[in-house]
């Protein structure tokens, strides 16, 4: 008998909640094949098996929260291939017609969190529509299920009733739905509100004209990605020109610690990263080292990890400035709130083309873009915050600043 224990989950990460059994009691499992799905304060992680066998017992159920080191289950003696039923569906012959769809069969496409908001309300993955990439659920495509109460049919609806009782009650129970809030948004809704009750939180604002950096991008796009197999996206930019701001301004790279100020000679900016489980931040190390080809690919390696549920503990920890783009939602403008312990976060915004007056005179309809610098009042003065955001429009606006280092 082989015991399924929770592994060490990372620095300062002692508890974590089972999110999702990936397979049930008399299921045959293979070595390291993935078996449960654990969700942390910071990320969903999957537990593999560590020896061939039968689940022969499983001791947590979904839901439930378990400590590194815990009992989650147990794997039996393997079971021979020849000994399995003929007709169990992992050994059904390629050539048999495959089931109907269920909610099971939907998982793979799912997220833990969506998985778990599927299961908990008994809904049938299969009737609802995903707009997610590849037409994958999101939580939202499941609350709107929900709130509808209408799932998709090739069947017409039937006829409405003519007229309809005036003086019945309306039924809550099927115009409400609870659902629990996940481990990591219980603690993102901590760490927010704290940042907003410790730090003295400012924002200022400015506008860029994304014209310059636009024209470049079209003109050496294609030879960008030819080279560096990855294409030139618009946060290389904002981050080489925040790390140029940081360097003559460091009371933004820096941190409070006691009655200390902790300043920072080192670059890991912070990208925030919108996942089916929530916000998280991922940090891109030493980025003042790094060529814009690279923090690119960084950026989608990260990113790609973090929607997927497959990053690192340790990966988003230590960051010393963030930054975030509300523009690829359609954010025109917002505020945003500091990742504690950092100082100061930059905000992007959507692109969007407005009247200007240039330089000549003439009225010009220019890509333009809000940008916006939250900070902790306490250790940045105005006249910083202010300056920090002119050079980061200064340098995006005339982007040969960058390759100048001016």
């Amino acid at each position: 008998m082989t015991q399924i224990v929770v592994p060490t989950l990372g620095e300062s990460v002692s508890e974590a909640t089972v999110a999702q059994w990936l397979k049930k009691e008399g299921d045959t499992v293979a070595v390291d094949e993935p078996i449960v799905e654990l969700e942390t304060d910071k990320v969903t992680l999957e537990v593999n098996a560590p020896s061939a066998g039968v689940i022969s017992s499983i001791v947590v159920k979904e839901g439930e929260n378990v400590e590194v080191g815990a009992l989650l289950g147990e794997i039996g003696g393997s079971v021979a291939n020849d000994s399995k039923p003929a007709a169990a569906p992992v050994e059904a012959p390629k050539e048999a017609p495959a089931p109907a769809p269920t909610k099971n069969d939907e998982a793979h496409k799912l997220s833990p969190a969506v998985t778990k908001m599927v299961n908990d309300n008994n809904l049938d993955a299969s009737k609802i529509d995903g707009t997610g990439k590849d037409g994958r659920l999101t939580k939202e495509d499941v609350q709107n299920h929900m709130a509808g109460g209408v799932e998709k049919s090739a069947e017409p609806a039937p006829p409405m009733p003519s007229a309809a009782p005036t003086n019945v009650a309306p039924d809550n129970t099927q115009r409400e739905e609870r659902v629990r809030m996940t481990r990591l948004r219980q603690v993102i809704a901590k760490r927010l509100k704290s940042a907003q009750e410790t730090a003295a939180i400012l924002t200022t604002f400015n506008e860029i004209d994304m014209g310059a950096i636009m024209a470049l991008r079209k003109e050496y796009q294609d030879n960008f990605v030819k080279k560096h197999d990855v294409k030139l996206g618009f946060m290389s930019f904002f981050v080489k020109a925040a790390v140029q701001a940081l360097k003559e301004f460091p009371a933004v790279n820096a941190e409070i610690d006691g009655d200390e100020i902790v300043f920072k000679n080192y670059y890991d900016i912070g990208i925030a990263v919108s996942t089916p489980q929530g916000l998280i931040v991922p940090v891109i190390r030493d980025c003042d080292q790094k060529s814009m080809a690279q923090i690119e690919k960084d950026i989608m390696d990260v990113g790609g990890r973090a929607r997927d549920g497959k990053i690192a503990i340790e990966e988003m920890q230590g960051g010393t400035f963030t930054i975030t783009n509300g523009g690829v939602f359609g954010s025109l403008m917002a505020t945003p709130i500091l990742n504690a312990p950092q100082s100061a976060i930059l905000g992007m915004h959507k692109i969007q083309k407005r009247p200007m007056v240039m330089p000549n005179g003439e009225i010009e309809a220019r890509p333009m873009m809000y940008i916006a610098l939250s900070y902790d009042h306490r250790i940045i003065d105005g006249k910083e915050s202010v300056s920090f955001l002119v050079r980061v429009k200064e340098a995006l606006e005339d982007p040969q600043r960058l390759l100048l280092d001016i």
